[in-house]
């Protein structure tokens, strides 16, 4: 077996098979052809012309790398987008949390009601509605006649009660100069008597005129406040009655925003802070800063329900609502062409000093971007101590406006001088 195999093979090599020869006549005869009609371009390998290009093998590799390159690059370009919209999703949340910001925003102002100390026909109205009018002007005036003729009458009054007086006086006087012989102690008494109640009617009449003459002021009815008349429905004709206000003037000085911050927030509000009020229809923020933070807010619970009991709301225990609390905001810069209007609604955004103190772009984004990254995944900075602690230690700021203070009493000499020239001496003395 051993010595037949080599011959068998070597007779394979020297005489191949019958299919063999055939497939090399005809692939001899094909190589003899010349034209274009002779050649498969399609299948080069069946003529047996060598590929142009590279090797098989070589191709396929490159494109199976290219191909796992590609496949790659978009399943982690695909992981990085998701990667980025989930930060940013969860950097949204934490915003709209716990970030120190509201939409509930509101501009506030005091305004003074005015009303008249006295009752009245208003003949004359010297404002409109929307005016702008300075502390101290005139509003309106009411019918003065009958506050002129009081005070004609307390003058004359008190010139009657003056001389009154100091007729008295220098009889009592004298008297209490006189000897036993010319006068009685009962008669002296009786004059004394008569001049201290002659002082007391003249100081009366004297305090009548002042609140005579004080009225006549108040009839010209003024503006406590710098500021502008709103709502104006006053006329002239119209009756004024004490104490019942028909006019409004709103406190140009004394506008505020408050910002109804939920209880999720309040641990990044601190007073002093940096705040700003974006109005709505208007592209510049007003610029504050908290001035106080409301310590009580109205509990519903706390109403008395039937028979006294306490009236109780109920919640569900997976949606709970963040109590909003008030928080004052003043205001120190108003951008131009800026109305402040009390109503109008505001976004409310609190930025703390060490963040607004910030200039440069990379302390921009540091605070913009890698504070917040860094809230999220730390679990969140701990509140500010003492932030509320600035409340207490200002005390409030006093405002006042001008008022009527009572003049002193005149000696009656003043008002009716050499009346009772030598009344007082004595009668040996003549």
């Amino acid at each position: 077996m051993e010595a037949t195999l080599p011959q068998n093979r070597t007779l394979l090599r020297e005489k191949p098979p019958a299919e063999v020869q055939t497939g090399i006549e005809n692939v001899s005869e094909r190589s003899t052809t010349s034209g274009p009609e002779a050649r498969d371009t399609n299948h080069p390998e069946e003529v047996g012309e060598a590929p142009s290009g590279p090797a098989p093998s070589s191709t396929a590799w490159r494109d199976n790398a290219g191909r796992l390159l590609r496949a790659v690059g978009r399943r982690l370009s695909t992981l990085a987008i998701a990667l980025v919209a989930i930060l940013i999703s969860l950097l949204t949340r934490q915003h709209y949390v716990t970030a120190p910001w509201t939409r509930n925003g509101s501009v506030r102002v005091q305004v003074a009601n005015v009303a008249p100390q006295i009752a009245g026909k208003i003949v004359e109205l010297r404002v409109a509605d929307n005016q702008f009018v300075h502390k101290g002007d005139v509003l309106y005036v009411i019918d003065p006649f009958d506050f002129e003729v009081a005070v004609r009458v307390g003058k004359a009054l008190v010139d009657q009660r003056a001389a009154d007086l100091e007729v008295k006086q220098a009889e009592s006087t004298r008297r209490q100069r006189l000897s036993n012989l010319a006068t009685t102690p009962e008669e002296q008494q009786i004059f004394a008597g008569n001049a201290v109640q002659a002082k007391a009617a003249y100081e009366a009449a004297a305090h009548q005129l002042a609140q005579a003459e004080l009225n006549l002021k108040r009839t010209n009815v003024v503006s406590p406040v710098d500021g502008y008349v709103t709502n104006l429905l006053l006329r002239v004709g119209d009756f004024a009655v004490t104490g019942v206000s028909n006019i409004s003037v709103i406190d140009s000085d004394s506008f505020w925003v408050d910002g109804y911050f939920e209880e999720t927030k309040l641990a990044r509000v601190c007073v002093g802070d940096r705040a700003e009020a974006q109005l709505m229809g208007y592209a510049q923020p007003i610029l504050g800063h908290v001035k106080t933070v409301t310590r009580g807010v109205s509990v519903s619970n706390a109403a008395p329900g039937t028979q006294g009991l306490p009236n109780v709301d109920p919640i569900y225990t997976w949606v709970r609502l963040a109590q909003r609390v008030p928080v004052r905001i003043a205001i120190d810069v108003v951008p131009p062409d800026v109305p402040l209007v009390s109503g109008m609604t505001a976004t409310v955004t609190i930025r703390q000093p060490a963040a607004s103190d910030r200039r440069t772009w990379f302390d921009r984004i540091d605070a913009s971007v890698v504070d917040p990254i860094s809230d999220l995944f730390i679990g969140g900075r701990p509140p500010r101590p003492n932030c509320l602690q600035a409340t207490s230690q200002h005390g409030p700021e006093a405002e006042t406006i001008p008022y009527s203070k009572e003049p002193a009493v005149p000696a009656p000499e003043k008002l009716e001088p050499g009346l009772t020239p030598g009344v007082d001496l004595s009668p040996r003395n003549r």
